[in-house]
């Protein structure tokens, strides 16, 4: 049966404090709403509508920059998850099969529970996502009548018996779109808000002779984040489970605390990570490379034995093959390092191809911006490259070609050649003794003055 999403995305987020819409706030280097979207995109739906509110130019690149077949629809009036709902029926005008309410700040509902929950709908009209919670608190009660499920109860409006009750309401529901739209149509705001709630449906349904059922999951996976507290606590739990998920896949971490995931971070099996690194979006480590201690990663690809760091940072488009390493304080940006090439220290290597088995000693710079445009430098492959050297580009050093320590190259080198790009040396005899002299005592008659 075709599904679609119904992704609720409006919310202001007046407890975050901040002017960005709640669900573009970052979780694991990507904005709360994508994580929402990848979970509900395991589903492969037909149709995926998200519906805005505050900012809703922002949260509309957002999610058509993760997807550019995403419709995005605004609710101009906050008049409760009902309603917004609602605002998705135009954009599913024709649409025949299950429809999945998910919300942009609900980040962790996994796959299997999704899966779980359009099973659930051959036996049900209207599944519902609940949960056992340890402290209930103001979540809505489901209210159970046997196996099935008899009414969704908002805390503002229930008794002291329902709110007894522990198995709690996550608000993620799977209907017939057809279905789910009748039923809200049929939705009043007669309660202690004054809102539609989407909740009511169950009510509404059961009073039509229709069927209501609950699949639960474990209550982490409805974590809704509404304040930058419990932002910092999902923050927690996705790195706890990204770091257990790449150690049972056969990643070595001695401090896996220290160590920071992406919500992308991909490492292979007998990879070693080292304490305090931070894997930034976009990373990819095959599997038997080692990234040394407090090295930062982002965009980039390190191939099977690559060696990075420590105290490393490899920016986006960088690319090293097989067996390169890129050492201490050392800065990689779209550039590649071909195999077994040596950057080792001390280093910036930007817009560059550097051959295989090169050796790039200490202190060298590709000076690849003049202002407005930049420039690739190229080293040919066993090519040494001499330690401070600048090589402004566009410049290219051939295969097996040396620069001496020191030059500027601003001139092409053909392979095998030696670049010289330094001044005359000129000493001047028993300066530096008369200077220092000179010095020290204008500085002796400043102080008496």
């Amino acid at each position: 049966m075709n599904t679609a999403l119904i992704v609720l995305a409006a919310g202001k987020g007046t407890r975050m404090q901040s002017d960005l819409p709640k669900v573009l706030h970052p979780l694991a280097g990507a904005p709360l709403l994508i994580h929402a979207l990848q979970s509900g995109g395991t589903l492969d739906p037909d149709r995926t509508v998200v519906v805005t509110g505050h900012g809703g130019d922002l949260v509309t690149r957002a999610a058509q920059s993760f997807d550019d077949r995403i419709t995005c629809v605004q609710q101009t009036e906050q008049l409760g998850t009902a309603h917004a709902v609602a605002q998705a029926r135009p954009a599913l005008d024709g649409f025949s099969g299950n429809a999945v309410v998910l919300y942009g700040d609900t980040p962790f509902i996994s796959p299997d529970t999704l899966d779980s929950m359009i099973t659930a709908r051959a036996k049900h009209d209207v599944v519902v996502l609940g949960f056992h919670a340890a402290d209930p608190g103001r979540y809505g009660r489901l209210v159970m009548d046997g196996d099935t499920l008899a009414a969704i109860t908002e805390y503002k409006d229930a008794d002291e018996a329902t709110r007894a009750i522990t198995l709690c309401n996550s608000g993620v529901i799977c209907a017939d779109a057809d279905t789910l739209f009748s039923l809200i149509d049929a939705v009043g705001n007669d309660n202690a808000s004054g809102e539609y709630y989407l909740t009511d449906i169950v009510g509404l349904a059961r009073a039509r002779g229709l069927s209501a059922g609950v699949v639960t999951c474990d209550e982490s996976e409805t974590l809704g984040i509404n304040s930058r507290a419990e932002l910092a606590a999902a923050e927690q739990q996705y790195q706890r489970r990204a770091r257990s998920n790449a150690i049972a896949d056969g990643v070595t971490m001695p401090a896996p605390d220290t160590v920071i995931f992406a919500h992308d971070t991909y490492i292979g099996a007998d990879a070693l990570i080292e304490p305090y690194v931070v894997f930034a979006p976009g990373v990819t480590v095959e599997s038997g490379a080692v990234i040394r201690a407090f090295s930062h990663l982002e965009g980039c690809h390190v191939s099977q034995g690559a060696v990075v760091g420590p105290y490393a940072r490899l920016r986006p488009g960088a690319e090293l093959a097989e067996g390169a390493k890129v050492g201490n304080f050392v800065e990689i940006k779209n550039a590649l390092i071909d195999t077994g090439a040596k950057v080792s220290h001390l280093t910036y290597i930007g817009d560059a191809q550097i051959g295989a088995g090169a050796n790039i000693g200490a202190g060298t710079v590709t000076c690849n911006y003049d202002g407005y445009f930049k420039h690739q430098t190229v080293i040919g492959a066993g090519a040494f490259i001499g330690s401070s050297t600048m090589l402004v580009a566009p410049v290219t050093v051939g295969a097996g070609a040396m620069t001496g320590s020191g030059s500027v190259i601003t001139r092409d080198v053909a392979p095998g050649d030696l670049a010289l790009g330094r001044a005359p040396q000129v000493n001047k005899a028993g300066l530096a003794a008369r200077l220092m002299d000179k010095l020290k005592a204008l500085k002796a008659a400043t102080k008496k003055g």
